[in-house]
């Protein structure tokens, strides 16, 4: 989102953050908004000759804390299950997308951030180098081995 701003010439537009707004927000600041994947999928699969989609990365950074041997991260869980909601939804509308891998398998060195952002499934300790699955997760792993998905289960809802 921008809005006019005339300290920025040429442009004569500022960014207005997902915070200054009031809508979710990751600790990145980044907006949550899942429907963005199904409208640009939408625009892809729409182009000329448009080959069949991959979604190789999606995932967010959200605060989260090791708490007697579990990783409580309700807020990714719900990310990854509004995106992959959406998905579904563009696929059943016809969209060719042949798979979604979540962002990133475990917390890792980010190259803006360092270590402190977390977007993992998989919590690590960085001094011990301790991984413990998060409760997105153990979601995610019983998602993948489901036999069927349901695009009504799969809404922040």
């Amino acid at each position: 989102m921008v809005r006019h701003s005339p300290y920025i010439p040429l442009v004569w537009a500022k960014l207005v953050g997902a915070a200054e707004r009031g809508v979710p927000h990751t600790t990145m600041g980044w907006e949550v908004y899942p429907e963005s994947i199904y409208h640009m999928l939408k625009q892809f699969s729409g182009y000329k000759n448009a080959p069949r989609l991959l979604i190789t990365e999606n995932g967010a950074a959200f605060p989260d804390e090791l708490i007697n041997g579990r990783v409580p991260d309700a807020a990714r869980q719900a990310f990854l299950r509004a995106c992959i909601a959406q998905v579904l939804r563009a696929q059943r509308e016809g969209v060719p997308v042949d798979g979604y891998f979540a962002w990133s398998f475990t917390d890792n060195f980010e190259w803006a951030e360092g270590y402190h952002q977390r977007f993992g499934l998989v919590r690590v300790d960085y001094d011990t180098q301790q991984r413990t699955i998060k409760d997105s997760g153990h979601w995610y792993g019983d998602l993948l081995g489901a036999k069927r998905y349901e695009l009504s289960s799969l809404t922040l809802a």
